[in-house]
């Protein structure tokens, strides 16, 4: 019987190639992102993007009988805490319709405590203070809340990674204080690619999912994904609320000084126009 010789250099080879491969096979994949990392990234990514930033806003509100209102406004914000996002204060001001014009709406976000809320009802000549039992009641007259505009406190929730699909992560949360909310639990379809929340589903406490929200339109703008058009549906209150953002532009030069509630009645025109 004859054998092949196999010289010294081939076998080196191999067991070069032998060693390469378990040593790949012993080497973890790359760490999945915490439940924490998500959240944060996802929060980040939706309500913080550039340090500061200013957008018109169009809302079109259809009732479950297909009649329509409309409202035209502009958003201003900065961010109060350059190490994270945490901290923030928002501006909205009221162009149209006419029974809105000039009211105003001011948040100063807080990571700690209650959110202070403020709105300017003209007709009245009024400054209401928005009570933290208030926030997930209608932003005029639409389907969002109060809350929804400014995003709820990270704070409030227990968060949970339910899966991983090849395009997002499914977070369920549910609030810590189940009184405080009409709502037992909701789940977010966070993407992947740029942790902007994607859709949004809320249940009630019979578990019916009864409210969604959607991100129809995203594009990237100065480099921050952007959702450009959302919609927020709820069958208890019937119909729908669409809000699109346009002319957005991130890291404006805005005086923190207009962000306070003296400027609910004397609004600061040249970052309005």
């Amino acid at each position: 019987m004859k054998y092949s010789r196999i010289s010294c250099s081939t076998v080196a080879l191999i067991m070069t190639f032998v060693t390469a491969a378990v040593a790949a096979d012993a080497q973890p994949e790359s760490a999945a992102p915490s439940v924490e990392e998500i959240v944060n990234s996802s929060n980040c990514a939706a309500y913080y993007p550039g340090d500061s930033g200013r957008a018109d806003v169009l809302i079109v509100i259809k009732d479950d009988k297909g009649g329509e209102r409309m409202r035209q406004a502009t958003m201003l914000r900065v961010d109060t805490d350059p190490d994270g996002c945490t901290t923030q204060k928002s501006y909205v001001y009221f162009h149209r319709p006419a029974d809105l014009n000039k009211t105003a709406f001011l948040v100063w976000k807080n990571p700690d405590k209650v959110d202070d809320r403020w709105l300017y009802l003209p007709a009245l000549d009024l400054v209401k203070r928005i009570a933290d039992s208030d926030k997930r009641t209608s932003f005029v007259g639409s389907h969002y809340f109060y809350e929804d505009v400014t995003g709820r406190n990270i704070n409030d929730d227990i968060h949970e990674l339910v899966e991983t699909t090849a395009r997002h992560f499914v977070m369920k949360n549910t609030p810590k204080d189940p009184k405080s909310v009409e709502f037992t639990e909701y789940t977010v379809w966070i993407d992947r690619s740029n942790y902007i929340p994607m859709k949004v589903e809320y249940t009630d406490r019979s578990g019916a999912v009864y409210r969604v929200y959607e991100a129809l339109t995203v594009e990237t703008i100065q480099g921050h994904p952007t959702a450009t058009r959302a919609r927020i549906s709820d069958s208890h209150i019937k119909g729908e609320t669409t809000i699109t953002f346009s002319n957005i532009r991130y890291d404006v030069e805005l005086d923190e000084k207009v962000f306070a509630e003296r400027y609910l009645r004397n609004p600061p025109r040249k970052y309005l126009q």
